[in-house]
């Protein structure tokens, strides 16, 4: 039965923005439609892409500083009610999982691991655009920081995540795709792997994880290779 699921009573807990889902399109568009609102230009998307993954909030406010003007004081909580109603409803309009990210969740439950979400964008809407996609049924748990005692980088929201699927710290790895998830990896002292493609402003080599992948194909075996030697 071990060999047959060497990852039982692991858990991997995963990034959502840019990690398992391309969402750059939609969270661009949203923030675009904002900015054309306030008569500010657009931002590429390329340029915009790597401005995602501290929150809504985080993103006006860089979004603003980039078009050109500050993000209003006065008005930040009327803004990012109109960002969230806007994107709530567009959430899934070009948002798509990354390549091989099915075909990986599927070989690591097969494997015997719980699989978690741990994002930094509110629960609510992380729960919306799984069930949009049709992958919410993969996860025993999805955590935003709405949930938790603190957001990432903090350890203590990758800790929620892992006991809100039932998990341990002992054998639980992170896969994520920017610094936020390299720190919270490396202040709860799991195992951390990021992916080449997602949204980081420093080049995820250069964050140092423990593997380092380009592909969804490759995850399951540097699970195995991180947590198939552990106990369970």
């Amino acid at each position: 039965m071990a060999a047959e699921r060497p990852l039982a009573g692991a858990t991997v807990v995963f990034d959502l923005d840019g990690t398992l889902v391309d969402t750059a399109p939609d969270l661009v568009a949203t923030l675009n439609a904002i900015l054309g609102q306030e008569r500010l230009p657009p931002l590429p998307l390329e340029a915009a892409r790597n401005l995602i993954g501290h929150g809504a909030r985080r993103l006006l406010e860089r979004g603003f500083e980039a078009a050109g003007a500050p993000l209003p004081a006065d008005r930040e909580g009327e803004l990012f009610d109109r960002f969230i109603a806007r994107y709530r409803a567009h959430i899934a309009d070009q948002s798509r999982p990354f390549p091989g990210v099915r075909e990986a969740l599927g070989a690591l439950s097969a494997a015997g691991a719980g699989l978690a979400v741990c994002t930094n964008k509110p629960t609510d809407l992380a729960v919306a655009l799984l069930q949009a996609l049709g992958l919410r049924g993969l996860f025993a748990a999805v955590v935003g920081p709405d949930a938790a005692a603190a957001r990432k980088p903090d350890p203590r929201h990758l800790a929620a995540a892992v006991a809100a699927a039932g998990g341990g710290m002992a054998r639980a790895v992170m896969v994520g795709d920017a610094p936020t998830d390299a720190d919270a990896a490396r202040a709860a002292g799991v195992p951390l792997v990021l992916v080449s493609f997602g949204y980081t402003e420093i080049p995820a080599a250069e964050l140092a994880p423990d593997v380092l992948i380009e592909h969804f194909a490759d995850l399951p075996q540097a699970c195995l290779r991180l947590l198939g030697a552990c106990s369970a």
